[in-house]
């Protein structure tokens, strides 16, 4: 099983073009979030569609902090919306969550940790753990090379760090922090954020033939 995870596109999807052979390829795409650059429903639309052209059904997703409202019934209504519930697709389970924290200047999507807490316990609600478990979210766990600033500050959520924890996805794809792409660990989870999309970074995850373990794990450059 292939995956490839995209994540901050901000409306940007001119690099799609050199990626098209991969997006084909790939048993599924996710995006983690900020599919829109403040963008609503046609600004939604659009990439949806550019992402369609490679995808098909293979393509699920979780708006970001820079989404209004309007994307994520825009991603409900083409059946592809993650955030806050999971599914069972080709034997694995898939959770994520959407939007972040409060931000420096003020975004449409953000929340606090106590709601994040509230939302993935709720979307985790009835999670078989017989099946491996792949987590998108928007907002990096904290204290990972995911989340950190060039200042050397962590900004992740302690709650998406909590969930990780207790139930031990094989892989999170993240986002959100463009300056912190990076691969981590958080115990038997692996920790990806490619950057944005517009900056040619985009993750690329290659699992055994029962989906139980991650053989390959890269950020891979388009630019």
């Amino acid at each position: 099983m292939i995956i490839i995870g995209l994540t901050d596109l901000h409306g940007d999807i001119t690099l799609l073009d050199q990626i098209s052979e991969q997006l084909r390829e790939a048993d599924m795409v996710l995006v983690a979030g900020d599919l829109t650059h403040f963008g609503r429903m046609p600004a939604a639309r659009r990439v949806i569609d550019a992402l369609r052209r490679y995808t098909e059904d293979r393509l699920l997703a979780v708006p970001g902090n820079c989404d209004y409202f309007e994307v994520g019934r825009c991603l409900s209504e083409e059946k592809i919306n993650l955030d806050q519930r999971h599914q069972v697709l080709g034997g694995i389970e898939w959770i994520g969550i959407g939007g972040s924290l409060p931000c420096p200047g003020q975004t449409p999507n953000e929340t606090d940790e106590e709601e994040f807490e509230t939302n993935l316990s709720l979307a985790a609600s009835g999670l078989s753990h017989r099946n491996p478990l792949i987590f998108v979210s928007h907002q990096p766990p904290i204290n990972t090379r995911c989340d950190t600033l060039q200042s050397g500050t962590h900004v992740g959520s302690t709650a998406i760090r909590k969930f990780i924890e207790t139930h031990s996805p094989l892989l999170c794809l993240t986002g959100h922090i463009h300056e912190a792409a990076g691969i981590d660990r958080i115990g038997e989870t692996h920790i990806i954020n490619p950057g944005p999309l517009w900056m040619g970074g985009y993750a690329y995850a290659e699992f055994n033939d029962d989906g139980q373990h991650i053989k390959t794990l890269d950020i891979r450059r388009i630019l």
